[in-house]
């Protein structure tokens, strides 16, 4: 038998190489800030921060766009992407996937703040869309969870406690204790941007255009496309309608996932 090739050789050890989505498997990339807190620590204000919000969802629409994505859901440092089961980028390499996600969101993020960010970036698949209205409602259940508590902390700090102790009051403590913490210090928590509470998504929607038909040098209305920020999404049984809509008909009302060579309008 032939000694294996030196290329052939090193080849075998990449281990993971050939790990790929499973078939017909709804996909879910979710990036993370890596150390955010201390990039965050200065020049930005706490709980949010208009600028810092504007940052993550320019990362949200590159992933969108880079991904060819149909939906892209942001909270606080992260955002997830989900792909369809027919979905073929990259010839569904896992190793890709991670990897050129996370380089995404740090470059994105870094050319925005002139900060050097890191991301990490994982992957959650399952075989039918319920699953992935159920994981988009765990994040914003997540979303809506992070805003009660930043809000409650920030406060304390900001009426002098010390962050430790800050964390250490609210520890445990039920949802409607947080709300009446917050109305005491006149905060309605329900009153917050909604964008706070529950999360921003992004998507493709289509919209009519008025151009010139150059052979018959006439009007025309032409369809184009153009990503859409929803800072105001739905919550509850609501916003699972809006999201099977979404997946289950991405072409509905002119939503579509980008397609390769595409721009933005």
């Amino acid at each position: 038998m032939k000694a294996m090739t030196l290329e052939a050789r090193m080849r075998s050890l990449e281990y993971f190489h050939e790990l790929r989505l499973l078939p017909g498997a709804w996909a879910v990339v979710r990036v993370d800030g890596r150390g955010f807190s201390r990039l965050t620590a200065t020049g930005f204000e706490k709980p949010f921060d208009d600028r810092f919000a504007e940052y993550m969802r320019a990362v949200a629409v590159e992933l969108l766009k880079d991904l060819q994505a149909i939906y892209a859901y942001q909270e606080s440092d992260e955002v997830s992407v989900v792909v369809p089961p027919t979905w073929d980028l990259w010839d569904r390499e896992l190793e890709k996937i991670v990897s050129i996600s996370a380089a995404i969101a740090a470059a994105t993020f870094t050319h925005a703040t002139s900060r050097l960010a890191h991301f990490d970036s994982r992957l959650w698949m399952a075989p039918a869309v319920e699953d992935v209205i159920d994981y988009f409602r765990w994040r914003q259940a997540d979303a809506t969870r992070c805003a009660l508590n930043g809000w409650c902390h920030w406060t304390l700090v900001k009426n002098g406690m010390s962050p430790g102790d800050a964390t250490t009051k609210l520890h445990r403590k039920t949802f409607s204790h947080k709300n009446e913490l917050l109305f005491q210090q006149g905060i309605n928590f329900t009153n917050l941007p909604a964008w706070q509470r529950r999360g921003v998504g992004v998507y493709w929607e289509s919209y009519q255009k008025e151009a010139l038909d150059p052979h018959r040098n006439t009007a025309v209305t032409a369809t184009r496309r153009r990503i859409k920020v929803n800072t105001e999404l739905p919550i509850k049984g609501a916003y699972e309608t809006f999201l099977r809509d979404l997946l289950l008909d991405p072409g509905k009302n002119g939503i579509r996932p980008c397609k390769t060579g595409s721009s933005v309008a």
